[in-house]
């Protein structure tokens, strides 16, 4: 029996994707138009991933051999399974420099999230984490569903709260009640914990929004299917051309022109994470977005499911 999320009826519609007053690559807002769809109530979990590698027997991205050929001129002893790690600094840094707080750490992966000598116990039923495209793509197929296109997440992201700033309304904390696992502090230094959690929270730990969805925005970034693109296109301009369930650019348009050594394709995630704090990143929004390459998991990136309607008379429905 496979192990899965519940799933939730989520209606399509139109709504506005994107935004105009937050970071470029959120832009430009304009409406988009979706089917019907069922969403997984929260994020896969750790336990829910095990049963799928138990039940298949499939090897993460982060723990197969690298091959020589990928990587030209690098060390031997480089060459080695691992994932990158979020590691706290000693005390403030350059921000500009990623390289601070994330480590390459031979070893790491989806069971053991910080390494050799880590591992899963109390963890089981929080999101999980360094899984690559692939592997999300393959747990969702094996679950017979899919991953959602970012215009279906954003859709069920916003909960209904069409051009809303956070998935629960336009103010942060509002109250001063946290309603999403996020960075409070200095970071990626200091986190105060005031939403109650360092690392990943237990998935459904904070109010779902208004679609009964969980953790749509903080915790871990989530895969989608699009291809990334600095910009979302440029609004048709008129009701009647309103795009119906688009999906991204090309996988060419997708590679990073700052790094043509690496031509690795990049999906879009969505989200936002425990790491996202406002001087930083405030990205724990629906119209936030971040490229990711398809060949890297971290330990803030995980994802969701989705089932699409089976269209009638396509010979797979009920008798």
């Amino acid at each position: 029996m496979v192990d899965s999320p519940a799933l939730v009826r989520v209606a399509g519609g139109e709504f506005l994707m994107g935004s105009d007053r937050h970071y470029p690559e959120e832009g430009p807002a304009h409406p988009v138009r979706v089917g019907d769809l069922e969403v997984s109530a929260t994020t896969v979990t750790n336990r829910q991933y095990q049963a799928f590698v138990e039940a298949t027997g499939y090897v993460t991205v982060a723990e197969r051999p690298l091959d020589p050929a990928d990587y030209p001129g690098a060390p031997a002893e480089n060459l080695v399974p691992g994932s990158l790690v979020f590691t706290m600094t000693p005390g403030p840094v350059d921000l500009r420099h990623l390289s601070q707080w994330w480590t390459w750490t031979p070893g790491a992966c989806w069971h053991r999230p910080e390494g050799p000598g880590s591992d899963l116990t109390g963890r089981e039923e929080h999101p999980v984490v360094h899984v690559a495209f692939e592997d999300a793509a393959a747990y969702a197929s094996w679950a017979g569903q899919d991953l959602p296109s970012e215009a279906e997440w954003e859709h069920a992201a916003r909960g209904g709260l069409d051009g809303a700033d956070f998935v629960w309304g336009d103010e942060a904390v509002p109250g001063g009640r946290y309603l999403a696992n996020f960075w409070q502090g200095g970071f990626p230094w200091r986190n105060d914990r005031a939403d109650g959690f360092a690392g990943t929270a237990p998935v459904g730990s904070f109010p779902p929004n208004g679609y009964g969805l969980f953790d749509m925005a903080g915790n871990v970034w989530e895969w989608t299917t699009d291809y990334y693109a600095a910009r979302h296109p440029d609004p048709a301009g008129s009701a009647c051309c309103v795009p119906t369930d688009p999906r991204g650019p090309s996988v060419t348009d997708s590679l990073d022109p700052a790094q043509p050594q690496f031509a690795v394709p990049r999906r879009v995630i969505k989200g936002g994470s425990f790491l996202c704090a406002d001087e930083y990143c405030l990205r724990y929004r629906p119209a936030a977005r971040r490229p990711q390459m398809v060949d890297t998991g971290m330990s803030h990136i995980g994802f969701r499911t989705v089932r699409r309607p089976v269209p009638v008379g396509d010979g797979r429905g009920g008798g």
